[in-house]
C-alpha cells in the first residue's frame, strides 16, 4: 500500500523513469495498470486521475517527445484500457459472482437484499451511476462490479462506460497536456497529485457521510 502511495504522490518521478527506460513501451505499461485499476476488483487503489494527468504531462516534455510519446495516443490507449477494465469486471461478477456468495466473507457481507436493492438502483439511476462513477477513485472499480452482479443490461452498461471512458480519458490527460508543465504545476506537482486525489474523492465521502446520518435519523 505505501509504495502505491509513493508511485500516486510521486508519480511525474516515476513515469520519467518508465520513459527513459522503456521509451515507447510506456504505452503499454500505463495501458496494463489501468486495465488492471478498472478490471481487477481487488486492485482498486492503483492510481488513475493523477496517472492519466501525468502521462499528458510527460507527453509534452522533450524526454517524451523523444520517445514518440503523445497525449492523444495517451488518450486512445487510455479510453481502450478503461472500456475493456470495465467489460471484464462486469462479466467477472456477472458470471461468477453469484456463485461466490454463497462461500464467506462474500456471504457474510453481501446480503441477498444487498443484491436486490442494487437491481432497483440500476434500473432507476444506471447511467449515473457508471458514468459519474468514473471521476471517483475506488468507485470506478467497484461500480462494474455490482453492475454484473446485478445483471444490468450490457448493452446499456457499455454505452455508458464508453461515454464515461471517453469524458475522462480527454479530461484528465489533456489537462496534464495543457497544464502539466507549467513552471508552477511543476514545481509543486506533488501537492497538485495529492489535490486532483483528494478532490476527486471527495464526493465518495460526502456520500458516506450522508448515508451515516440518514441511518441515524432512522434509528
Amino acid at each position: 500500500m505505501s509504495s502505491i502511495i509513493d508511485f500516486t504522490l510521486h508519480i511525474d518521478a516515476h513515469l520519467a523513469n518508465l520513459v527513459s527506460h522503456f521509451g515507447i513501451w510506456t504505452y503499454l505499461i500505463l495501458f496494463v495498470i489501468v486495465l488492471i485499476e478498472t478490471g481487477a476488483v481487488v486492485l482498486p487503489f492503483l492510481p488513475g486521475d493523477s496517472l492519466l494527468f501525468a502521462a499528458g504531462a510527460i507527453s509534452m516534455t522533450p524526454a517524451g517527445q523523444e520517445s514518440g510519446l503523445n497525449h492523444w495516443v495517451f488518450m486512445v490507449v487510455f479510453f481502450i484500457a478503461s472500456v475493456v477494465g470495465d467489460s471484464m469486471n462486469y462479466w467477472i461478477l456477472r458470471t461468477g459472482g453469484r456463485e461466490l456468495l454463497n462461500h464467506r466473507p462474500f456471504s457474510i457481507m453481501i446480503k441477498p437484499k444487498y443484491i436486490e436493492e442494487a437491481e432497483q438502483f440500476f434500473a432507476k439511476r444506471g447511467a449515473m451511476a457508471i458514468i459519474l462513477g468514473r471521476y471517483i477513485p475506488i468507485v470506478r472499480t467497484f461500480v462494474p462490479s455490482v453492475a454484473g452482479l446485478s445483471k444490468y443490461n450490457f448493452r446499456k452498461f457499455l454505452e455508458y462506460t464508453m461515454i464515461a471512458a471517453l469524458s475522462w480519458t480527454f479530461i484528465a490527460t489533456g489537462a496534464g497536456a495543457l497544464f502539466g508543465n507549467i513552471p508552477f504545476v511543476r514545481e509543486h506537482f506533488s501537492l497538485i497529485i495529492m489535490g486532483i486525489v483528494l478532490v476527486t474523492l471527495l464526493p465518495s465521502v460526502i456520500g458516506v457521510a450522508r448515508s451515516l446520518m440518514k441511518k441515524k435519523k432512522q434509528q
